[in-house]
């Protein structure tokens, strides 16, 4: 069970966290805070830019914190608010599968993060290796 809570933690915080990279500094193919704040702007969520920093804030914090089994409920709660923006601003209108931009990424994750957060992160985590 610690093993396969690892690997969970690990793709999903990971991956969190790459998403407020692109967002926040432009990484891994993003379009940084300028970039992403101008998206946002197009699509009604205004003021952009600091609407930008607070989902990239908050995807890379809960991300990493997720990642290293630190403040697990903490960390979901900031996974789950991201991705219900998410769904209510972008994708809920499109129905539930990826494939039509729909909600189904953003549900996984929420499912994810909330499951973690209840059964918590297992024995491979920071807090545990600092002693």
């Amino acid at each position: 069970m610690n093993l396969g809570l690892l690997i969970i933690r690990l793709v999903v915080g990971l991956t969190f966290a790459g998403h407020g990279s692109q967002k926040l500094f432009g990484w891994f193919g993003g379009y940084g805070l300028k970039g992403t704040g101008g998206w946002m702007e197009s699509i009604g969520v205004k003021p952009g830019v600091l609407m930008a920093f607070a989902a990239g804030i908050s995807e890379l914090v809960g991300g990493l914190l997720f990642t290293f089994g630190l403040y697990i409920p903490f960390a979901a709660l900031l996974i789950v608010i991201t991705m219900l923006v998410a769904i209510f601003t972008v994708h809920g209108k499109n129905g539930y599968w990826a494939t039509a931009n729909g909600f189904e990424y953003n549900f996984i994750l929420i499912a994810v993060a909330i499951g973690v957060a209840l059964i918590g992160p297992g024995a491979y985590t920071v807090s545990a290796l600092l002693g």
